[in-house]
């Protein structure tokens, strides 16, 4: 049984490594001719919009998915002609643009901070009117990992974006003040069943995610059945079959969905050695109508991203609980080139555990450091 992936990066990599031992095989089409999985999987290098490369990529295929949410919806269309795809194109569509997102949130009844949208000079001056500052502009479609995103906080930041003002769509959204940054990944088969895993505790610097601490340190189980809620509203509406994850905004004890992203994602590769079943596994699992996998944790964890450069691999895995995971990219500045679990039976021991890892995870763009003396100011 052979699957398509669209997208060749890390997420489809770890993916393709969960689904081994099922005995399956993958078959990838990425762009990039250093896409990562070509080092274990069969890769089609073609252009998204390239038909001739997708009939090619879609013969023999049980079903396709994707690894990345800004894969074009045109080519998930056209490949949902041919064989089934997962999640449905129409989820990929909502996701792939901000107002349409947080749209489908609010017909949901689900909480947002408040926002118009911005297409020329004029629907600015009026949208910072109505909402004021400060203030989060964002590109609609395209922004990731911080990218596309300006924060006013006063008039001359306003002034100085207005002369800047990309001649994109683009969103203004009220700035959130928030306690913490969080995230649910839920889960949802081709027959129905749904499962959660516990919600996550997320750092970011740059808007790049840096940290995850799972389960989140001190979180109570009405926000997590209120995530949980908030999740289940989504899936069922997009009549959704994979992971799907959405990141929240703690804001005095309730939670506002932020975005969501229709695949694996980041904050939940804790999962590969932190739960029963990681989510790599279970997308596999949903897409094909299997049986989903517990989603219990194992323990407390800590993922920590390695970003731009790597440390000595001896030094990491000297920690006890550690565990290395490299994606074989070539280093550059800002890259995500792999990620470091650590796990342990409590978070006191978690917090010895990190203490453990080399000078390299403590400096301030880790953000390991001022996360654990938080997590311990909040247990305390």
């Amino acid at each position: 049984m052979t699957l398509g992936i669209l997208g060749g990066g890390q997420l489809g990599y770890m993916l393709a490594l969960a689904g081994y031992p099922l005995g399956l095989h993958f078959r990838f089409l990425d762009p990039s001719p250093e896409a990562p999985v070509g080092r274990i999987a069969q890769r089609v290098t073609a252009d998204y919009g390239d038909h001739a490369a997708l009939e090619k990529f879609a013969n023999g295929l049980e079903l396709v998915t994707y690894e990345f949410e800004n894969v074009p919806v045109e080519a998930a269309q056209f490949l949902a002609q041919r064989v089934p795809v997962y999640p449905p194109p129409a989820a990929l569509e909502a996701a792939q643009d901000r107002l349409g997102e947080k749209t489908l949130f609010r017909n949901l009844g689900i909480t947002t901070t408040d926002f118009l949208p911005v297409s020329k000079t004029g629907e600015f001056d009026a949208a910072i009117r109505q909402l004021g500052l400060p203030a989060v502009l964002k590109t609609r479609r395209m922004g990731y990992d911080g990218k596309g995103q300006w924060i006013l906080r006063t008039t001359d930041d306003v002034v100085k974006a207005k002369a800047e003002l990309p001649k994109l769509h683009l969103i203004l959204e009220r700035f959130v003040p928030f306690t913490r940054e969080l995230s649910l990944l839920a889960v949802r088969s081709r027959h129905g069943e749904t499962a959660f895993y516990p919600m996550v505790e997320n750092h970011h610097r740059g808007g790049v995610l840096r940290l995850s601490l799972a389960p989140a340190p001190s979180l109570d189980p009405p926000m997590q059945r209120a995530a949980e809620d908030i999740a289940r509203r989504v899936i069922e509406s997009l009549e959704y079959v994979g992971v799907l994850a959405i990141e929240f905004f703690e804001n005095q004890g309730r939670l506002l969905a932020n975005e969501m992203a229709p695949r694996v994602h980041n904050s939940g590769h804790w999962t590969i050695e932190g739960a029963v079943t990681s989510q790599f596994e279970n997308h596999l699992r949903a897409v094909l109508g299997l049986p989903l996998g517990s989603t219990r944790p194992a323990g407390q964890c800590a993922m920590i991203n390695l970003i731009g450069d790597l440390p000595e691999p001896s030094e990491v895995l000297g920690v006890p609980d550690a565990h290395l995971h490299l994606y074989g990219k070539v280093p550059r500045p800002g890259r995500k080139l792999g990620h470091v679990t650590v796990r342990a039976a409590s978070p006191e021991r978690l917090a010895l555990r990190l203490s453990e890892l080399p000078t390299f995870f403590h400096r301030p763009d880790f953000c390991l450091d001022s996360a654990l003396s938080q997590s311990a100011s909040q247990r305390a």
